[in-house]
């Protein structure tokens, strides 16, 4: 049966998505945990996998295009399948039965469980709300309201411990708290009771007994929207008789307090957030007080409030290109997915530089520091093959060729060409080779196979004045090299204190295909190699 997917909340003030990229195509198969596309948020761009399985039949929102939460994104079914009921709502619900379906929102053709047709006028059941992409229950950490408590829209109910954080839970809802479903420290699943808001004196014993997380005509699903409900179902929430006037209270603090749906309405409207004043609790910014914000009363506000710090909070937003979306998908897979350790280690480069100083001056000849590292490194990982190793789940991949990737800062982030078979090439033609990837990468030139299949990277900031620092290894290499600066500074040398050169390394290493032992053992040839340089000429 089909399916109907609808755009998510991938976080806790998200209103709408864009569709950053389709993974998936209609016909294809689709298994559960599957990607099906890349989302972007007001937070993040986020991978949004099925839940279900079956063929993909429909997409509703194309790439570059923006859709609110909850509204359609792709129905999954089985190959074939007639989906003409649902791509027409008005004609799904002259033909809604009381059949259940999978789908999780078919908000066309709701059925209303007996449980909340009796839902009182102006009772909201709250439920425990998805904060996260992969979120499947939330647990407790701390009530901020108690039962009896006013409720004002924007106060903060909850903080809610996610699979990912502890976040703050504020209500889009005012009334008295008349019901709490979960104590502090329990869990229970997205979907299920949190908690009730009403007027106060209603009873909602009956409602808490009987709810049913299958029920949607006044439950609030992601508590953002009204519920899809036939439009004679939808009953109008009152406001709370109880609820006290909101009160304007300057905030004295210097810290500023409002709410994450507040603070993202202002930056639409394009207002300081230091020109607000809040009426939530203790001078909380809340939704109301975007919406009812005039310059006029601003500047009422600030003179009656001069000792307020006058600083403005000031930023740009720039929207995550491709390249970033990448290195921080491929790096957050590195560095939480592989063991890293790092080993560290300084060298006397007193030999280094005098050989590069001699090598230099042949004719039509320059060679870096750098390269001189490269191909150490190249002649090193020969001698050393599980340095030069990949992970796989079943088996342990040891290279004998050696492709040496060299991470090349740009523009937009960073990229590795890679000096394939390093350690038959000589010192010039590496020299070479670099400065062309070099030049090219920054000018987006670079072939994507010109950035496939190193076996090891370099990574040089030492041109910056970085001493010493640790970088996250290039899937699927086992291991990354990072170069500081040459210092001088007093060494010991015969017993004697002199003046020397000096580089601190550190290797990173991947703890699954490297044992500390090895990687020690290669970093001892590759210091033979650097402090004696002549050596790979040999």
């Amino acid at each position: 049966m089909a399916i109907i997917v609808n755009m998510p909340r991938l976080s806790d003030t998200m209103e709408e998505g864009t569709v950053a990229s389709w993974l998936k195509k209609v016909g294809d198969k689709i298994e559960e945990g599957d990607i099906l596309a890349e989302i972007e948020t007001d937070k993040a761009t986020m991978e949004f996998e099925s839940f279900n399985e079956g063929t993909l039949l429909h997409i509703g929102v194309q790439e570059g295009e923006t859709t609110m939460v909850d509204e359609l994104l792709a129905i999954i079914g089985d190959e074939g399948e007639d989906i003409s009921a649902l791509l027409n709502p008005t004609a799904a619900v002259e033909e809604t039965t009381t059949e259940e379906t999978e789908a999780p929102l078919e908000a066309a053709a709701a059925v209303v469980e007996p449980s909340t047709a009796s839902i009182p006028d102006g009772v909201i059941v709250v439920t425990m709300p998805r904060l996260s992409d992969t979120m499947e229950e939330g647990t407790v950490a701390s009530w901020l309201k108690q039962v009896g408590d006013v409720i004002e829209e924007g106060d903060i109910l909850a903080e809610i411990e996610t699979d990912k954080a502890t976040m703050e839970f504020e209500s889009f809802n005012e009334g008295t708290l008349l019901y709490i479903g979960l104590q502090e420290g329990d869990s229970a699943k997205v979907d299920d009771l949190l908690a009730i808001i009403g007027p106060a004196g209603t009873d909602v014993s009956a409602v808490a007994a009987n709810f049913s997380t299958t029920a949607t005509a006044v439950v609030e699903a992601d508590l953002t929207e009204t519920p899809k409900v036939p439009a004679a179902e939808v009953k109008e929430t009152p406001k709370a008789a109880a609820a006290p006037v909101a009160v304007a209270i300057p905030n004295t603090t210097g810290r500023l307090h409002i709410s994450p749906l507040a603070r993202k309405m202002a930056d639409d409207k394009g207002i300081a957030l230091n020109q607000l004043v809040g009426s939530g609790e203790n001078g909380r910014i809340i939704k109301r007080d975007v919406e009812n914000f005039t310059p006029a009363a601003a500047s009422s506000a600030a003179s009656a409030a001069k000792f307020v710090p006058t600083g403005q909070e000031d930023f740009e937003e720039i929207k995550n290109s491709q390249m970033r979306k990448t290195i921080a998908k491929r790096l957050g897979e590195s560095k939480f997915s592989a063991p890293h350790y790092y080993l560290n280690v300084e060298f006397d480069m007193d030999n280094a530089m005098a050989f590069r100083a001699q090598y230099n001056t042949v004719p039509d000849t320059k060679i870096s520091f750098n390269d001189i590292i490269v191909k150490a490194c190249a002649l090193a990982l020969r001698l050393h093959p599980q340095v030069n190793s990949q992970w796989f789940a079943d088996r342990m991949k040891l290279n004998n060729h050696v492709h040496v990737g060299v991470a090349v800062a740009v523009e937009d982030g960073l990229v590795v060409p890679v000096v394939r078979f390093a350690n038959e090439q000589s010192l010039p033609q590496i020299g070479a080779a670099v400065r062309d990837f070099a030049g090219r990468a920054r000018n987006k030139k670079l072939t994507p196979q010109e950035m496939d299949d190193s076996t090891f990277t370099v990574s040089n900031l030492g041109m910056f004045g970085i001493e010493s620092f640790t970088s996250i290894i290039n899937q699927p290499n086992s291991a990354i090299l990072s170069v500081g600066a040459i210092v001088q500074k007093p060494v010991v040398k015969n017993g004697q204190i002199v003046v020397g050169n000096t580089i601190n390394l550190t290797l990173a290493c991947d703890h699954r295909t490297v044992d500390g032992a090895t990687g020690a053992q290669f970093l001892q040839t590759l210091k033979g190699f650097i402090e004696n340089p002549v050596t790979m000429l040999v």
